[in-house]
């Protein structure tokens, strides 16, 4: 069975990053006008591995350099994209390790309905504190589940 050629797969890496403090680092982003709270990453680009995606994605995001420390989970179970309903997106998310300080300028600042498109900012939360709720997608909704 061949796949229709108006359907497509979506693969996106995020890495999660935890501080000292045993928070983890979550990005807010306005993106088609759509406010979305997610962890740091995003799309593979064509020809791009999947952990060259994670590294380049935190670099453009927080220019920062990162280890990776080991996969950590891959979406098994269907999700359409939201903004794309002929896109099944597939999620692989790493436990990364940051590799230089981030700048206290990628922290929020903005409170979320003042966020224009392509805007994105960051925050630490700790572990303990995180809800299903937090969250825009339900990838990262799953994440909060373990």
């Amino acid at each position: 069975m061949s796949l229709p050629a108006d359907k497509l797969f979506n693969v996106r890496v995020y890495g999660l990053l935890f501080n000292e403090q045993n928070e983890i680092l979550v990005a807010e982003e306005k993106h088609y006008n759509t406010f979305i709270r997610k962890f740091p990453g995003g799309g593979l680009q064509f020809g791009e591995g999947l952990k060259e995606a994670v590294k380049r994605e935190f670099r453009e995001e927080l220019t920062i350099e990162i280890e990776i420390i080991q996969h950590f989970y891959t979406t098994d179970f269907f999700v359409s994209s939201a903004f794309n309903s002929k896109q099944q997106v597939i999620s692989i998310f790493y436990f990364v390790k940051s590799l230089d300080a981030i700048s206290e300028n990628y922290f929020r600042r903005k409170p979320i309905a003042e966020l224009d498109n392509g805007d994105e900012q960051f925050y630490w939360i700790k572990i303990s504190d995180l809800k299903e709720d937090d969250f825009t997608f339900p990838i990262r909704k799953k994440f909060v589940s373990y």
